[in-house]
């Protein structure tokens, strides 16, 4: 069976507005942060070297509305205590960033890599 391939160039393919989704340089990062079980904003930030505050906030935001991540209030009373986790549709990505991961650690020496700078290897998911 040959697999169908979405024509990405067409704005109404559903894999272009998930790659556009994704494609935002922090989104992936959370979510593969988030594999690892329901974590809180300050350990987010620990895990994620670079990113700021308001960037992470950003993040989850987004994904929360994409519906790839949940925020669940810990304590109500201040100061509130909130943890974010990925979704059952959030850990469908586990696979296909395995793949990905997998893939940048088979290329990362590949002598067709342009110039002399392989991909980096990629910690197993």
């Amino acid at each position: 069976m040959t697999p169908v391939i979405p024509d990405v160039l067409q704005e109404s393919c559903a894999t272009r507005r998930a790659l556009e989704r994704l494609a935002a340089k922090w989104r992936v990062l959370v979510i593969y942060a988030l594999l690892a079980g329901p974590q809180r904003h300050a350990g987010l930030r620990r895990r994620l070297p670079g990113i700021t505050q308001k960037v992470l906030t950003e993040t989850l935001r987004g994904v929360e509305a994409d519906g790839l991540v949940e925020r669940r209030v810990l304590k109500d009373s201040a100061p509130q205590h909130v943890e974010y986790a990925l979704t059952g549709l959030g850990m469908t990505l586990r696979e296909p960033l395995a793949a990905i991961c997998a893939w940048a650690a088979a290329h990362a020496e590949d002598p067709d890599a342009p110039g002399d700078r392989g991909l980096p290897a990629a910690p197993a998911l």
